[in-house]
């Protein structure tokens, strides 16, 4: 069964779309710890992040960091930072966060609810600024 990911890079779930090459696929999480709160997946289906091959797994973390300088390009903070977890969804995932103390990377605190307009401008203005 596609998880909510593959149908996300299918076109069947709409989403707000940041980058995106042959490889992977870069997204506005739509409950965000921050605004800019982004998520990079590979397009294919693989569970685990340490599962990936080690050829993908690191050009999944260059495509990553091209999304990273494109949100702090945008986004105001102090650093991107970076979270694996993998239990939220079962298809690989790096959340990239806007962040000025460790605290903004907890996953336990509230999420955010944006309105589509913060959204769209967020999503447009980080793949502007995202140099693939």
């Amino acid at each position: 069964m596609a998880s909510i990911f593959s149908k996300i890079v299918a076109g069947e779930i709409p989403c707000y779309k940041v980058a995106e090459n042959d490889l992977f696929f870069a997204f506005l999480d739509i409950q965000p710890l921050k605004p800019g709160h982004t998520l990079v997946i590979p397009k294919t289906e693989i569970n685990y992040i340490f599962d990936i091959d080690d050829a993908l797994l690191g050009q999944m973390m260059v495509f990553a960091k091209k999304v990273a300088h494109g949100i702090q390009a945008v986004v105001p903070c102090e650093r991107i930072g970076v979270s694996v977890i993998g239990l939220e969804v079962p298809h690989a995932h790096i959340h990239l966060i806007p962040i000025e103390s460790v605290s903004d990377i907890n996953f336990s605190k509230a999420k955010m609810q944006l309105d589509k307009d913060e959204m769209v401008r967020l999503a447009s203005q980080i793949s502007a600024a995202v140099s693939l």
